[in-house]
């Protein structure tokens, strides 16, 4: 009768540990039903051992509902992905991508594990992604910029690119659920680029900051403004009257400071983080772009994964995005009155009209190629 019972309970065991990482059991259902035949009626038996199998069940349960050595995954081959950050670990996007580290070396049941390699270590995003693509084989993963991959033969992902296409967050949350968003995930893939994407998410609406006090558009006129190599960017910097120059990002505080650029422009949690502020104390709330994220994963790493590790991977992605929707607005009101406490002059674009007309040939060129698509966006707010 023992045996029984504990093989019911094995066996139900292994069903909540393929749950948690994802996976689906088609007997999931028999499954349920035979345990709960076999606790009926081992009932006596439970209450005669003084309830210790329920004891290991319960703490089984426990350990099922967050992977660990139950995971079903915990007994495949180790492997450990490198993963490139080039923010501060303690910044709004750093803390998502520990969210995701954590959370996969704990569905995994330790099976996979996450060297995050942050601030910038492995160099810019540029350089980052010429690795990745490259087949260099040094960085697995990367959270990156929507705006610089699309820098790189995936021109539908430039549609998220284009100044003034987000009206709000959830407008952009609204996207990232949808099958719009799908599809433009999917073009890594489609175009044999050698990464696929996991998870978007965003890092608050950008902003741009500079050395030189500003008041309003007008003053940017003749500014020399770090950018990326993305083209929208280097074109709406451009159309708003200022000198777009590219800069790397792991130089740009000493551009600042050097006077090489005269400002530049980032999501405001990236400014304060990256301590910018104390080389450019000048901020103008202008909104120009949601500061777009996706996490990346090269197809050779993806493939060193079993499905098991793979569903791990994708139910930390699940919950690595859901934190960050719920912590961003938190987190960026916070960010905002902590650098106006600090002194920092902060000028809030009370009407953006001008800036939208401003940059009105730059989304109309960007989006020409795909102006359905780019339309289903933008009606995502309605």
């Amino acid at each position: 009768m023992k045996k029984k019972f504990l093989s019911a309970v094995l066996c139900a065991a292994m069903v909540g540990s393929m749950a948690a990482c994802g996976l689906k059991s088609p007997e999931t259902s028999t499954t349920a039903a035979t345990q709960a035949a076999a606790n009926e009626e081992d009932k006596s038996e439970e209450k005669a051992d003084d309830g210790q199998e329920e004891k290991e069940k319960e703490k089984g349960d426990a350990a099922d509902a967050a992977g660990g050595a139950d995971s079903p995954a915990a007994n495949d081959p180790e492997v450990t992905l490198v993963y490139a950050e080039v923010n501060p670990p303690d910044s709004l996007i750093g803390k998502v991508d520990v969210k995701f580290k954590e959370t996969v070396e704990e569905l995994s049941g330790g099976s996979i594990k996450i060297d995050l390699q942050a601030s910038g270590v492995l160099g810019a995003e540029g350089d980052v992604l010429d690795n990745m693509l490259g087949g260099v084989g040094t960085i697995d993963m990367a959270r990156v910029s929507v705006s610089t991959l699309s820098g790189y033969g995936v021109p539908k992902s430039t549609l998220l690119a284009i100044p003034y296409t987000f009206v709000d967050r959830e407008h952009f949350w609204t996207f990232a659920a949808s099958d719009v968003a799908q599809e433009i995930m999917n073009e890594t893939q489609e175009v044999g680029l050698g990464v696929r994407g996991l998870f978007y998410g965003e890092e608050g609406f950008r902003h741009i900051f500079t050395s030189k006090e500003i008041a309003g558009l007008e003053d940017l006129a003749g500014l020399k403004i770090r950018v990326s190599t993305d083209p929208v960017m280097v074109n709406m910097i451009n159309a708003l009257g200022a000198n777009a120059t590219v800069v790397a990002y792991t130089e740009l505080y000493s551009s600042l400071q050097t006077g090489v650029v005269d400002g530049a422009e980032n999501p405001i949690s990236n400014y304060q983080a990256n301590a910018f502020t104390e080389v450019a104390p000048y901020l103008i709330l202008d909104g120009h772009q949601l500061g777009l994220i996706e996490v990346i994963i090269t197809d050779a790493a993806w493939d060193k994964l079993t499905d098991a590790q793979k569903d791990c991977m994708m139910q930390a992605a699940e919950i690595a995005g859901a934190y960050n929707k719920e912590m961003v607005q938190e987190s960026e009101d916070q960010v905002l009155e902590e650098l106006k406490a600090d002194g920092i002059h902060v000028v809030d674009v009370t009407d953006k009209a001008p800036w939208v007309d401003a940059c009105k040939d730059v989304i109309a060129d960007a989006s020409k190629d795909y102006a359905d698509l780019y339309q289903k966006i933008v009606d995502l707010a309605k």
